[in-house]
């Protein structure tokens, strides 16, 4: 296990450790890394998986930083960028369209002030298209 040195441009200690722990809970095995990091981003603030935090677990799996960044921006699960606290997620599937989930989706975009993947100024809220869930 290499030690932990902390930097202006890396993640702090706390972090760190909750990484340490949820690597050690998968045996630190480079095979398992879609489940890392979805539970590295899940312990993440703002639900998602930073430049630094993808450093920090490729240096510890001996992975390149780009196999992270393959697994993130191939899995629709895992994100690069910083989401909101709370997701608003609206069906784009034929049958929710005709029940009017456009309309839906344009009343959200009108009280929110935002368009779809963007957050508020406050970081609460987002809107996303998803598949059907229902």
């Amino acid at each position: 296990m290499k030690p932990f040195t902390q930097t202006a441009d890396t993640l702090d200690q706390e972090l760190a450790d909750k990484i340490d722990g949820i690597l050690a809970a998968h045996g630190e095995d480079p095979t398992q890394l879609v489940g890392i990091l979805l539970d590295v981003q899940a312990a993440s603030e703002r639900k998602h998986i930073s430049q630094p935090v993808a450093v920090y677990i490729a240096d510890r799996l001996n992975l390149k930083i780009t196999q992270i960044y393959d697994v993130i921006s191939f899995y629709s699960a895992l994100y690069d960028t910083p989401r909101a606290k709370y997701p608003l997620e609206v069906c784009n599937s034929a049958p929710c369209r005709v029940n009017d989930s456009d309309t839906l989706l344009e009343t959200l975009k009108d009280i929110l002030g935002i368009d779809l993947n963007e957050v508020t100024y406050d970081g609460r809220f987002t809107i996303q298209k998803v598949p059907c869930f229902g």
